[in-house]
């Protein structure tokens, strides 16, 4: 049972990131600002993944406080948080920058995936009274 309500939260996972890139790529054709390999700066990627660190900190201190059984962490952290966030596109954003000369951005991009998770992580964890 565990591992089907993984895949069904891994499918919504991966619509509702679906959905931000969606809305952020709109954002930017109304502005203008033409697709190309090289990305101005993965901002989708970057709130997605924000929003999954941080909301894995959130179930995991509800785990911790007997709040959340083991299976439904195990179905919303691996299933929907492990569909809505992505490391792969993330990674390939990175070398994207790197490869286009914008080595700054790439810098940053790494820079701000890493800090913000970790301390989206620790916020959901501060809020649920885990640490």
């Amino acid at each position: 049972m565990t591992a089907a309500l993984v895949g069904l939260g891994g499918m919504v996972g991966a619509l509702l990131r679906f959905a931000v890139d969606t809305a952020y790529e709109a954002l930017r054709a109304r502005r203008r600002q033409p697709s190309s390999l090289v990305p101005p700066f993965p901002v989708g990627t970057l709130v997605v993944n924000i929003l999954g660190s941080g909301g894995i900190g959130v179930l995991w201190g509800l785990l911790l406080n007997s709040a959340l059984s083991s299976p439904v962490y195990t179905a919303l952290s691996a299933g929907l948080a492990g569909g809505f966030t992505t490391f792969s596109t993330f990674t390939v954003a990175a070398v994207l920058l790197w490869r286009g000369r914008r080595r700054v951005a790439a810098v940053v991009h790494v820079l701000a995936h890493t800090g913000c998770g970790l301390a989206a992580a620790s916020l959901g964890l501060l809020l649920t009274g885990a640490v």
